[in-house]
């Protein structure tokens, strides 16, 4: 059992940008991650919203990094191929009390440096947004407000980490950890299998608590899960917005929003909704709240074509005891917790990253910056977005991206080739539409499915039977009905 010197659990958005920026350093660093793929958990259901950063308070966690972090995405993401808008967003205030709230956010705002802040009239509301409700009176813009896609994030900074020297294991559930007499850690799986390390970084989302009683039985916070449903909409009802819409906040969140995604489609969600500490797997949608849903959203925006839903689905935020972001070095030394990461997370994730980096940095003896490091991820081909005589170079370089598997999105055989072969690349075929997203668009992979099957069976040597949708255990085959001949 060789040695790590940073062993990070979880790989979702906040536990990848860790790894990368570690990955900087002269450092060994492995990724612990209980599912079969990256980006499993709150990552890949969440608003995908990179937020200004003007409405936590100044003094709290969340305040200090979702300012930091937001304008470190624009370099991050072309670093990383990452597909990224400023598309600035809207708090719509619907009486004078709310135009109130709206000025206190303005002030919470310049305080925090949060560019370009300003108060909106109806008007130019309306100019700015044709389809708002005809009672918003005002609303706050903030310009730097952007949208993102989560989960590619995720992936891309774990791909370009292991591009770095880190290395990665799946389907390693942490379940036991014994700190050693030097300081270092052994982390144990429920399959039995062990790291060794010297520092350990837990963002383990909504399971951060669990994992961090593990070394501190007497943990200092706990987290429940809240659970978010959302619509999404075709992307022919992309005309109905043009920013983030949001309602005023609540002591429950950010509230129900109408947004536009970077694909293309229209968001709609979240509601919040408290579960117990207990149900960190409810990930199921309900009648009762997709109508709440339906009331809320109507209340920011007319028109919405509900007819145009292509599916719902729903995500879990953590939400821990005292509801701010908890980060540092905890009581056991070594041991550093990233956890409470609900909104704004995402968009804290860079500032985040590096300050934890530099507080490991410190802990291992100050490590020096590798020489070597290449901030750059390989560029994925992207056909849809190619003129016709790039598009044709390439068909005749390679004829598989001249063989369109998914139609919804345009999604060629070269393309899922080249997303199975990554780094880390999909074993999955919510891995792949993850990655590039066949089986995303209206048939929600009706038809491309069965064929995205077989390319992963052809790719990676294995029986259409041992295919799975998402989890090790999530087989879409049982078995033969029949055989063909001829």
């Amino acid at each position: 059992m060789g040695m790590f010197d940073v062993a990070v659990i979880g790989t979702g958005v906040i536990g990848t940008t860790i790894a990368r920026e570690l990955s900087k350093y002269n450092l060994s660093v492995v990724m612990l991650e209980k599912e079969n793929d990256v980006s499993c958990g709150t990552t890949k259901a969440n608003s995908a919203i990179i937020h200004a950063g003007f409405d936590a308070p100044a003094s709290s966690n969340k305040g200090k990094y979702n300012a930091a972090g937001n304008p470190m995405f624009d370099v991050l993401c072309q670093e990383l191929d990452v597909p990224f808008k400023r598309i600035g967003s809207l708090v719509m205030a619907f009486s004078e009390e709310e135009v109130d709230t709206l000025n206190e956010l303005r002030l919470n705002g310049d305080a925090l440096g949060v560019p370009g802040l300003r108060i909106v009239d109806q008007a130019e509301l309306r100019r700015m947004e044709p389809n708002v409700s005809d009672d918003a009176l005002a609303a706050l813009y903030a310009p730097s407000a952007g949208i993102i896609e989560p989960w590619e994030l995720a992936m891309a900074a774990a791909e370009n980490a292991v591009e770095n020297g880190a290395e990665i294991q799946f389907n390693f559930e942490v379940s036991q950890m014994v700190r050693q007499a030097d300081g270092s850690f052994v982390i144990e799986s429920a399959d039995g299998e062990s790291i060794h390390a010297k520092t350990v970084v837990n963002a383990a989302g909504v399971y951060a608590d669990q994992v961090y009683r593990l070394v501190n039985p007497e943990a200092e916070f706990s987290i429940h899960p809240r659970r978010g449903q959302y619509y999404l909409l075709d992307k022919t009802a992309k005309s109905l917005v043009n920013h983030v819409l949001f309602p005023c906040p609540t002591k429950m969140g950010k509230g129900i929003l109408v947004v536009p995604t970077v694909d293309g489609n229209i968001l709609i969600g979240p509601d919040s909704e408290d579960l117990s500490v207990a149900d960190k797997e409810e990930i199921h949608t309900t009648g009762e709240r997709m109508s709440l849903i339906k009331k809320e959203a109507g209340k920011l925006c007319k028109n919405i074509p509900y007819r145009e839903t292509i599916t719902t689905f729903a995500g879990l935020r953590a939400e821990p005891t005292g509801g701010d972001f908890i980060i540092g070095e905890s009581t056991v030394s070594g041991f550093f917790n990233v956890a409470g990461m609900k909104s704004p997370g995402l968009s804290s994730a860079p500032a985040i990253a590096k300050d934890i980096a530099q507080m490991v940095c410190t802990k291992l003896g100050s490590p020096a910056l590798r020489a070597d490091f290449n901030p750059v991820r390989r560029p994925r081909v992207k056909l849809e977005h190619l003129s016709d005589v790039e598009k044709q170079a390439l068909i005749e370089e390679d004829p598989r991206y001249g063989r369109i598997i998914c139609r919804c999105e345009m999604i060629t055989e070269g393309e899922i080739v080249d997303a199975i072969h990554r780094q880390i690349g999909g074993r999955t075929l919510n891995g792949i539409k993850r990655r590039i997203r066949p089986g995303a668009g209206r048939c929600q992979g009706g038809f491309c499915g069965p064929r995205v099957m077989e390319i992963l069976s052809r790719e990676l040597g294995l029986d259409l039977l041992e295919v799975v949708q998402e989890g090790k255990d999530s087989h879409i085959l049982i078995n033969e009905t029949k055989s063909s001949r001829g």
